[in-house]
C-alpha cells in the first residue's frame, strides 16, 4: 500500500475505530495499523455507523459483519474477540467511569475480562514504540 501511495503521491488512510485501535488492539501492528492518518480512530464503532449512514454508505456495507478477512470462513471480528463492539464500548465506558464491578451481570464480567485481557496484551500496539536512549558519553 505504501509503494502505491508513494508512487501516486498519496497518504495511507487507516480504517480502525477507537475500540480496535485504542481499547483492544484488534489490528496488525505493521499491517493495517501502519498508516499515515487515521480519521475514524477517535470514533466508537457505533459512531462510525452513524457517520456512514449520514454519508449514505450503501446498506450492504452497513449490514456486513466486521471481519479482518484473515480466515477462509465466515468468522467475524466479534467471533474472534468473543464480545460485540457494543459490549466492548460498554466495557470501555465502565472502565473510564470506574463503574463498580459488583453491579455487573455474569456476561458483563466476562466481557470486562475480555476487554482488560486484550487491552493488556495489546498495549504494545497502542503506545509509542520504546526507544533506547544511548547516553552521549558512550560516543
Amino acid at each position: 500500500i505504501y509503494a502505491f501511495a508513494g508512487h501516486h503521491k498519496m497518504l495511507v488512510v487507516g480504517t480502525g475505530n477507537k475500540i480496535e485501535d485504542f481499547c483492544v488492539g484488534f489490528f496488525t501492528k505493521y499491517g493495517e495499523g501502519g498508516v499515515d492518518i487515521s480519521p475514524i480512530a477517535d470514533l466508537l464503532k457505533s459512531q462510525v455507523y452513524v457517520l456512514a449512514k449520514e454519508l449514505n454508505v450503501v446498506e450492504s456495507i452497513l449490514k456486513a459483519k466486521p471481519t479482518d478477512g484473515l480466515f477462509a470462513d465466515e468468522r467475524s471480528d466479534e467471533d474472534q474477540i468473543g464480545a460485540t463492539y457494543d459490549e466492548l464500548e460498554w466495557a470501555m465506558t465502565a472502565v473510564e467511569n470506574k463503574t463498580d464491578e459488583k453491579s455487573f451481570s455474569a456476561r458483563e464480567k466476562h466481557v470486562m475480562e475480555i476487554y482488560l485481557s486484550r487491552n493488556r496484551a495489546n498495549k504494545h500496539k497502542m503506545e509509542a514504540i520504546p526507544v533506547c536512549k544511548i547516553p552521549k558519553e558512550f560516543f
